[in-house]
């Protein structure tokens, strides 16, 4: 019996070591090349291989300002103040939760969101959010912030099998992510919170509050 944990005991950390390996190499290659797959676009494949993914990746001076803004502003405002975690926002959303008695928000850093894109799923869980934290940690390490939202912006979903901002600017408005005007560009950052659905429902009463709030401070947003 002693035997047997300590075999099951060596079998898990390994399988953990293995992952953080895993992860590692990942972002050490991906400090200078493209993303061209993430876990996110993958789980959708699989889910349904004959629709293809949307996506072209494209460098940081190819992407519109104007979109740099209005997504900073939409999804993590203290961007270039943190360290990958926003802990006052943290603790806003679960005070947030314990007042509405569920998870209605989550705090998450687009750092966060990002190593969840590239390596993890959607699904809640503690391990999922254990696992976001240690490949958040090392993101910010090797990587700059140029370089941590120019992969957001070519990884991050905006609609149904459609990802990164080159083909979400193509399919919405019809031309390249770095011709997006002020408007397009506050449409694209307010969908992020629930992108199927908006493109669906543009006319929905929480997408225009989403783009009056992109609307009223995106000039106040940091970029690298």
């Amino acid at each position: 019996m002693k035997a047997f944990f300590i075999r099951t005991l060596l079998i898990l950390v390994s399988v953990v070591l293995l992952v953080q390996l895993w992860i590692f190499s990942s972002l050490v290659w991906w400090r200078t090349q493209p993303v061209q797959s993430t876990m996110m676009m993958r789980l959708d494949y699989w889910a349904e291989p004959s629709k293809p993914i949307q996506h072209q990746w494209r460098d940081y001076d190819q992407l519109s300002d104007n979109l740099k803004r209005a997504v900073v502003t939409a999804e993590d405002g203290k961007f270039m103040q943190h360290h990958g975690f926003d802990w006052e926002g943290i603790q806003t959303a679960l005070e947030r939760n314990k007042d509405e008695g569920k998870v209605v928000a989550g705090g998450s850093t687009i750092s966060q969101q990002l190593a969840k894109n590239l390596f993890l799923y959607n699904k809640r869980s503690f391990l999922r959010k254990g696992q976001e934290v240690v490949a958040t940690w090392m993101m910010e390490r090797m990587w700059s912030k140029q370089r941590i939202l120019e992969v957001y912006l070519n990884s991050v979903e905006f609609g149904d099998n459609i990802y990164g901002a080159e083909a979400a600017a193509q399919h919405y408005f019809g031309k390249s992510a770095k011709s997006l005007s002020r408007d397009q560009a506050i449409f694209l950052a307010a969908i992020l919170t629930n992108p199927k659905y908006f493109q669906e429902h543009r006319n929905a009463g929480a997408l225009k509050a989403r783009k009056q709030m992109v609307q009223r401070y995106m000039r106040y947003a940091e970029i690298p």
